[in-house]
């Protein structure tokens, strides 16, 4: 063997050696992998959002409507939530008319007040009391001093609690409970959101709890209805 390589030209190229045959694997015999489904929470979760979302855009112009509304006539005691009442002190020229009826018209005339008066009275001899759409004057027939209060709408708000103490037709009745149905709807759904720790199992269910127990309280310390 070495003998022949000493024959050998060394510049005559030296035939390459065939590379070895690599094993080709065969085909795998496993059938094909199946997707696995997303959990259930996880399908439904996202609707549930979507629906909390639009449902609560759809009802913030109800919600501004009611929230204000009952914040005004939680302080019926304190203010008037309907009216603003302005009191002006008049002094009609003596002597007066002769009938009730033409002082009421004068005492109108004198407060600026516009159309005739609804209801005309004597608490006393010498007191007369005008009643009128505008407000109430009242008239001190002796002296000629009178009192006018006049009352006035409050932009916006008179309209609002009208709405809140359900005084319109009865189709704001049905608009009413659907509105309710949809709160009740926002406040469910709200706790069903996320997941996990932050979830109705955790953090999240702990705040209903105190939520809960904030009226159960009070019933409680304050003796109830």
């Amino acid at each position: 063997m070495a003998e022949a390589r000493a024959h050998e030209d060394p510049l005559e190229p030296r035939p390459q050696e065939a590379a070895p045959e690599r094993a080709v694997p065969e085909a795998a015999s496993t059938p094909a992998t199946t997707r696995r489904r997303a959990p259930w929470s996880a399908r439904w979760r996202p609707a549930l959002r979507a629906l909390h979302r639009d449902f609560g855009y759809l009802v913030v112009g109800l919600t501004i409507i009611y929230a204000v509304s009952g914040l005004a006539v939680n302080h019926i005691a304190d203010w008037d939530p309907n009216f603003v009442e302005r009191e002006t002190a008049l002094v009609l020229p003596m002597p007066l008319p002769a009938t009730d009826e033409a002082i009421a018209e004068l005492a109108v005339g004198a407060a600026g007040l516009d159309g005739a008066p609804s209801d005309i009275f004597r608490t006393s001899d010498d007191e007369l009391e005008v009643t009128h759409k505008g407000g109430t004057i009242v008239v001190h027939t002796d002296t000629g001093r009178a009192l006018a209060r006049a009352r006035k709408p409050r932009l916006l708000l008179r309209v609002a609690n009208w709405l809140h103490l359900n005084r319109g037709k009865k189709a704001w009745t049905a608009l009413a409970d659907g509105y309710a149905v949809l709160l009740l709807f926002l406040a469910v759904s709200g706790m069903f959101m996320l997941p996990g720790r932050k979830g109705l199992i955790g953090r999240g269910g702990l705040l209903v709890l105190l939520g809960g127990a904030v009226p159960a309280l009070y019933v409680a310390l304050s003796g109830g209805p």
